[in-house]
């Protein structure tokens, strides 16, 4: 019991959870439509980006900006094999060479090219979801935390991963697309997937997955790793001393970030049935940034309501002010720093847990009276002390 409390971080916490659990599993289904209810669903795929960074960033003090890297592979690894699986001979019997995605039709492509071929296994691909990314982050871990790169010169090498993969996702279109990416994903294994129905079901999944990522967060942070993460971050040359490896731990955490974006970019790639370079690129991935930043960078459930309130915003905005909503959001992001500099969390910290602290807490137990037997001794005592 004592280690589901530690796990779960306090009963504020876990009040805090079955908050957020309500929110998302019970009045967002019961309060929008199927369209609505699309959109928070797609806004949730981006939370799994956030919650890794917190992971990355708030307690281990690692600042990529290129998540969005890990977003995208993921999100290109399932919609290769709903592209296969759309592309049957019969679907593309019209083609110049049936049985190949459209886009290599169109680019004189006459056979599906090697690194396709696997994606016509959904096992290999769901293992691919994350061991593609989490094998990209690992190099690039091992690249430069052993090499001791890091603070701002890490954040800028991330950058320009993210640019260096969307320039060869562009260049190379007979295998990824081009620009416009793989899109027209219609079906899972035969399961439409543009049906009502089916985006309620994959609604509940990508948040059965969300939770599942903050509980393995969660127990991360409440393990010795999760302190060693944090005093990596304030004192990491102390920590070093102490004869930790550092590098490794940065490493490991880099790696779980990297699987967390990946299966939100998996579960993006279901919901909304496309995946464009558009999602790898360097503004989506300090866009990521931002969700953590808005939520709160320490604070796991905080990224989810980061995630949920900055992609409202830019719906919202960008329907009602579709001239100004650019200047909205920028409006919205320079008061979240200036009065809010530890995010929706940090606001929760300083008023919300106050006001819930007076309705959790209980009334002071009286005492016991004393016996008449143990009053009297007492008196007794202190008649003796005196002169």
């Amino acid at each position: 019991m004592k280690a589901l409390d530690k796990l779960l971080g306090g009963q504020q916490n876990l009040i805090g959870i079955v908050l957020l659990a309500l929110l998302i599993l019970v009045v967002f289904p019961l309060t929008l439509d199927a369209f609505r209810l699309n959109m928070v669903g797609k806004y949730l795929t981006y939370a799994f980006v956030a919650v890794g960074l917190v992971l990355c960033w708030g307690y281990g003090g690692i600042l990529s900006l290129g998540q969005g890297v890990f977003f995208g592979v993921g999100g290109y690894c399932m919609a290769m094999f709903l592209k296969l699986e759309a592309s049957d001979p019969e679907s593309t019997k019209i083609q110049s060479t049936p049985g190949i995605p459209d886009f290599m039709d169109w680019n004189q492509i006459t056979e599906l090219p090697w690194l396709w071929q696997p994606f016509h296994s959904f096992s290999f691909t769901l293992v691919a979801v994350i061991a593609v990314p989490v094998l990209l982050a690992f190099i690039i871990g091992m690249a430069l935390f052993k090499r001791r790169v890091g603070d701002v010169y890490f954040s800028i090498v991330t950058q320009a991963i993210a640019l260096i993969l969307t320039v060869l996702i562009v260049g190379q279109q007979g295998l990824t697309g081009g620009v416009n990416g793989i899109t027209d994903l219609k079906t899972l294994l035969g399961w439409d997937l543009r049906t009502d129905s089916a985006k309620l079901i994959l609604y509940f999944i990508n948040a059965g997955l969300l939770f599942g990522c903050i509980f393995i967060g969660r127990f991360i942070l409440a393990s010795k790793l999760g302190r060693l993460l944090m005093a990596m971050r304030d004192k990491e040359e102390r920590v070093r001393f102490s004869g930790y490896d550092v590098a490794s731990f940065k490493i490991f955490v880099f790696c779980v970030a990297a699987a967390f974006s990946a299966i939100g970019g998996a579960m993006f790639a279901l919901q909304v049935g496309f995946m464009s370079p558009s999602f790898v690129g360097i503004v989506p991935s300090i866009e990521m940034v931002i969700f953590a930043a808005v939520g709160g960078r320490m604070s796991l459930l905080g990224a989810v309501y980061g995630a949920l309130l900055v992609n409202y915003g830019k719906t919202y905005f960008s329907e009602s002010f579709p001239e100004l909503w650019l200047y909205l959001m920028g409006g919205l992001f320079i008061a979240v720093v200036m009065y809010f500099p530890n995010g929706l969390a940090g606001l929760w910290d300083s008023h919300g847990r106050q006001a819930l602290a007076k309705v959790l807490r209980r009334k002071p137990v009286a005492a016991t009276p004393a016996s008449p037997s143990v009053k009297s001794k007492a008196k007794s005592k202190i008649l003796e002390t005196q002169p």
